[in-house]
């Protein structure tokens, strides 16, 4: 009872395939520079490294991504390891621009456990830094937490804007602006003052503390006596205001902050989801005055338990069924709870096992008790009933306890051994699902050996104690129904009698009818009708569109769009809420883990209402709704798919490889409309894209060392007046 105690709630055992993915940050690079400069290299040292199944690159602007999965069995722990070790010593090699590749496992747990959102009557920024400061830390503070991220809000920024004819008035760069200002706001600890008695120590305090001491920052000072002094409000203006959005979140048609919360590998999705719960509810309390509203607008942990509490109901009905049925059958109430102290006898062994083991209680080790059911009493029921023989032979209650045990003990035995030589070997299975399938069978096998121990004990103990041979009374009303029952299994003996007799006196019949039927089955299986997946999804009444604009398209813009279209599924009778993220990283797949965003995408989250409060399940609505809207909203390309147990990449993946890329990318082109073209096949798009809008400045590198300058002056420059 304590081991169940300790068990966790999980919705799927973690499985994945031993997987990395390295992301390296190069600035300002366009993808076929980080291809060549990055991406590259970095793949010939993955390519040294043991144990590798494929390596998948995408370059990106200002990025590297590549994804690296291993063989199944390799620890990923140490190819983890390896890999930063190996990236180490070629850094030298890279660019001096690009940051220390970042390499992280892929996990099922890296996907979000729960979706805020939080609104308020403070100002953008004020509310921004109440959520990042103050509820934040809090969050994070909840034992299993692990990445929590903001979508939407806005930032406060000092800003300063300088005047270029001002600028050029003075003599001065924009350079020697930034290089002042970045000097001025600095920090020192200067070192220790003391004497006989005491000590203190000194710290230079040089960071800024108000706008208006940015703006009295010394620029320029004339090294005459009587020289004039620049300030920096002389030439520019400084103010405290709001950072432009990266990204914008909406509820329901309502802007606010996005919280999105991942838990650490291994931790109790449900337990973290209640911590959370009772964490907003004090919050929201506290900030009653300025209208603290946090909406959960996505919980895995509500789903979990859904399912558990549905596999624990069948499990109950099982039992349930099951006394009834032995009731009936054994026609006494005192042997049918002997029987029934089986279950759970061995299912409360078979919680050591799973806490010693590290399992969960999941889908498949609940589903793994629901089946064990029938099989833990099948054991207690042969030694009860061959018990009750010797007592109907006169024999005291303990010797007939221990002679039926005896005689039938190897005849259970093999009982039991038959369904440990079923389910044991599955345990062995070596491939990618494989801790799915070893939770199920061991599952199985161990409360399958208790079910013998306990027969072997606990069973005939109590018979020694509580047997008793019932004599049906017919004037009991309930005897009566026992004795009714025991007619109808007498004629259907008698039939099943009669087939039998006839079934043995026309074998060749009978062979002729399991070979048809054996034929019509393996025409079935051959016609499609039964399709393969992995796991099935089922129908959870989650969907996501993902939206990508034109790529000039701004974020104002594609947030005015992005509305117009969350407006149109609000309306849908079957539509409970639309959760947005517009212009931020996706929240599924491999996206999520790399925090790619950009201001032309946007993602839609959708959530339906109850399954038998719609007409059409969840991927006929999907379909329906991204084909309506494709035509509705023209100049976006929709990409849809459901939110389900499994929240991988794409399904099917064709790799085209060329050493020409115009050719390479004609086919490829060619191949995407032949596969649109199939029935049954949506969201076809090509990895390769065409880059971004950009302006080209081709430098006169003779005007420009006539000028004194060089390369890097110019860039930074550059960089400074139209970087953000």
């Amino acid at each position: 009872m304590y081991s169940y105690t300790q068990l966790n709630y999980d919705l799927l055992p973690d499985f994945s395939q031993p997987t990395l993915i390295i992301t390296t940050q190069y600035p300002g690079a366009d993808p076929n520079t980080v291809e060549q400069s990055v991406s590259k290299k970095l793949e010939d040292v993955l390519s040294g490294v043991d144990g590798m199944k494929s390596i998948t690159t995408q370059s990106y602007e200002s990025m590297s991504l590549i994804i690296t999965e291993f063989k199944f069995g390799v620890d990923i722990n140490e190819k983890q390891q390896e890999v930063q070790r190996q990236f180490s010593s070629v850094m030298s090699d890279l660019p001096d621009d690009v940051k220390t590749p970042n390499v992280a496992k892929v996990v099922p747990s890296d996907q979000p456990v729960m979706q805020l959102q939080a609104t308020s009557t403070l100002s953008p920024g004020e509310f921004y830094d109440l959520i990042s400061e103050e509820i934040l830390p809090q969050i994070q503070q909840i034992s299993g937490i692990g990445k929590v991220n903001l979508i939407g809000g806005q930032e406060r920024e000092i800003q300063v804007n300088i005047d270029k004819d001002k600028l050029e008035a003075n003599n001065l760069s924009i350079l020697q602006v930034t290089q002042k200002i970045s000097k001025d706001n600095l920090e020192f600890p200067t070192g220790k003052v003391k004497d006989d008695k005491e000590q203190m120590t000194v710290r230079l305090s040089g960071r800024y503390e108000s706008a208006e001491q940015i703006a009295n920052t010394i620029i320029y000072k004339s090294p005459s006596p009587y020289g004039s002094t620049v300030k920096l409000k002389d030439i520019a203006t400084v103010a405290d205001v709001l950072k432009d959005p990266s990204s914008i979140n909406r509820y329901n048609g309502i802007n606010g902050i996005g919280i999105v919360i991942r838990k650490q590998s291994g931790t109790n999705a449900v337990n973290i989801s209640k911590a959370i719960r009772e964490v907003l509810d004090k919050v929201v309390e506290k900030y009653r005055d300025i209208d603290l509203k946090i909406a959960v607008t996505d919980d895995t942990a509500i789903f979990t338990m859904q399912s558990v509490h549905a596999v624990q109901h069948d499990l109950m009905l099982a039992i349930i069924l099951v006394a009834s049925i032995m009731l009936l059958f054994l026609h006494s109430l005192r042997d049918s709870l002997i029987v029934l102290l089986a279950i759970p006898t061995s299912l409360i062994s078979t919680f050591l096992m799973m806490n010693l083991l590290g399992y969960s209680l999941n889908l498949m080790t609940l589903l793994a008790l629901s089946l064990v059911i029938g099989i833990l009493v099948d054991d207690s029921i042969v030694v009860l009933e061959n018990i009750h023989r010797h007592l109907a032979m006169g024999k005291p209650k303990r010797q007939a306890a221990y002679d039926g045990r005896t005689e039938i003990g190897f005849a259970a035995i093999a009982i039991t051994t038959v369904d440990v030589v079923v389910f044991g070997p599955i345990a062995l299975v070596n491939t990618t699902i494989s801790p799915i399938l070893r939770q199920f069978s061991l599952t199985v096998v161990v409360s399958t050996l208790m079910s013998l121990f306990v027969c072997f004990t606990l069973t005939p103990w109590l018979a020694s104690r509580f047997g008793k041979i019932v004599e049906l009374n017919p004037g009991n009303p309930f005897q009566f129904l026992l004795i009714q029952f025991e007619k109808g299994i007498e004629k259907l003996t008698l039939w099943y009698k009669d087939i039998l007799a006839w079934t043995l006196n026309h074998r060749l019949i009978m062979a002729g009818v399991v070979i048809v039927l054996f034929v019509i089955t393996g025409l079935i299986m051959n016609m499609g009708i039964l399709g393969n997946e992995l796991v099935a999804e089922g129908d959870q009444g989650k969907l996501q569109y993902k939206l990508e604009y034109d790529k000039s398209t701004t974020l104002d813009e594609n947030n005015l769009r992005t509305k117009q279209m969350e407006d149109y599924l609000m309306a849908q009778s079957e539509v409970k809420s639309v959760f947005s993220n517009v212009g931020g990283p996706s929240l599924t797949g491999f996206e999520a883990l790399v925090a790619i965003g950009s201001d032309y995408k946007s993602e839609l989250i959708v959530n339906l209402v109850d399954e038998k409060d719609r007409k059409v399940s969840s991927e006929e609505f999907l379909i329906q709704q991204a084909d309506i809207m494709s035509k509705k909203f023209p100049g976006v390309k929709i990409r849809s798919k459901l939110i389900g147990l499994m929240n991988a990449g794409e399904p099917i993946q064709i790799i085209l490889k060329a050493e020409d890329f115009d050719m390479l990318m004609a086919t490829a082109k060619d191949l995407q409309d032949r596969i649109e073209a199939m029935p049954g096949a949506i969201d076809v798009s090509i990895s390769v894209q065409e880059g971004n809008p950009e302006v080209q400045i081709d430098i006169d590198r003779e005007r420009m060392g006539a000028l004194g300058l060089d390369v890097v002056s110019v860039g930074a420059t550059i960089t400074k007046r139209f970087g953000r």
